[in-house]
């Protein structure tokens, strides 16, 4: 197939959710995809021009814990992040609403997967927040809250607050869903990890896929602290929650995503010899749509128009061309990962 060819077309090895029998599993069409970014902290030309690179690609694209906006529905696929804030099933005090979350899945098709972030590299622990000068009425309604209040994600969810919870939370989502369910963490202590597993293996529930990020994980509005010296390393954190799971003979049944600095085809590689099943994409991705990393992300005066709400800025950023641009990056990232592949004797970057 001539466009195959063209477009490296790398499907994922295993169909997400079909060991938990699952009413809608996803085989996702790429290994390489789109990590989480919010609209709020990118603006709507900036997550436009990602979706539609990713639909281009033919990969999925992660909404980041700010909810399903409009900008997210340009035709790909999506894995809708929620995260401590719940923006987008929340009621109006922050807490969970399963009625919201329902509305949100049924008014839109394009999402294949629910991830629950627990945490994430850059700054895990922290929560997070949003200037008020960047909750327009827009962002207000689509996360819902009050419009140029500041938007605080508590740092840590109200929904559950133990293992067990925490896996009566995932079978919910994905019963009222049908679609599958995961999580996505920073790694720091192991203790969690290990009683996770424990749960899992013992009532044979639990989530779909895993998403380990590392402590190299980006953003432009952290404090330094956070995003230089809190949680593990994306080898060290992966290798150790990968090996409990090993031991309790579950790492097939689970996928493995691996996020923080994996952009590039020989730094996949390691990630996929480690055993990650798909890698996740975020710095690269905005590289390609015209960051330049000024670190100006939280004034919300990018001078790119990547990341702010500002329309005089955000005129900068040409969606066509840009999403044109992300296209063609991870279609140059997975032909190059497809070589790599090839010459090491392997047919699928998972068998490294």
């Amino acid at each position: 197939n001539k466009e195959k060819n063209k477009n490296a077309l790398i499907p994922c090895k295993k169909t997400i959710g079909q060991s938990n029998n699952r009413k809608k599993p996803y085989q996702p069409k790429s290994i390489i995809n789109i990590s989480a970014m919010s609209f709020g902290s990118l603006g709507e030309n900036a997550i436009t021009s990602l979706n539609q690179g990713a639909l281009k690609a033919n990969c999925f694209h992660n909404t980041g814990e700010g909810g399903v906006s409009p900008y997210h529905n340009k035709g790909a696929d999506i894995v809708w992040q929620l995260g401590t804030g719940y923006f987008g099933a929340r009621n109006e005090d922050g807490s969970f609403s399963i009625e919201k979350f329902k509305k949100t899945i049924q008014n839109n098709s394009n999402i294949k997967m629910v991830e629950i972030k627990l945490s994430q590299g850059a700054k895990p622990g922290k929560g997070g927040i949003l200037p008020k000068q960047k909750v327009t009425s827009e962002i207000a309604k689509i996360r819902g809250i009050k419009e140029y209040t500041v938007c605080i994600s508590p740092n840590s969810h109200s929904a559950f607050s133990n293992e067990d919870e925490l896996i009566d939370f995932i079978e919910l989502l994905a019963k009222e869903s049908g679609i599958p369910i995961g999580i996505k963490s920073a790694i720091g202590k192991i203790d969690f990890w290990e009683k996770l597993a424990n749960k899992i293996k013992t009532r044979g529930e639990g989530p779909d896929f895993i998403t380990i990020d590392g402590g190299e994980g980006g953003t432009g509005a952290a404090p330094l602290a956070f995003t230089d010296h809190v949680s593990l390393p994306f080898k060290v954190g992966f290798k150790r929650v990968f090996t409990i799971f090993k031991k309790y003979n579950l790492t097939d049944k689970i996928t493995w995503i691996g996020s923080a600095k994996l952009g590039f085809p020989d730094r996949a590689i390691v990630a996929f010899s480690m055993g990650c099943d798909i890698v996740s994409v975020a710095r690269e991705a905005m590289l390609a749509i015209g960051c330049i990393q000024a670190q100006k992300c939280h004034t919300g005066h990018c001078p790119t128009g990547v990341a702010t709400q500002k329309k005089w800025l955000q005129r900068g950023l040409n969606v066509k061309d840009k999403s044109e641009r992300c296209a063609q990056y991870i279609i140059g990232f997975r032909k190059e990962l497809l070589e790599l592949t090839y010459a090491s004797g392997y047919q699928h970057p998972s068998e490294f």
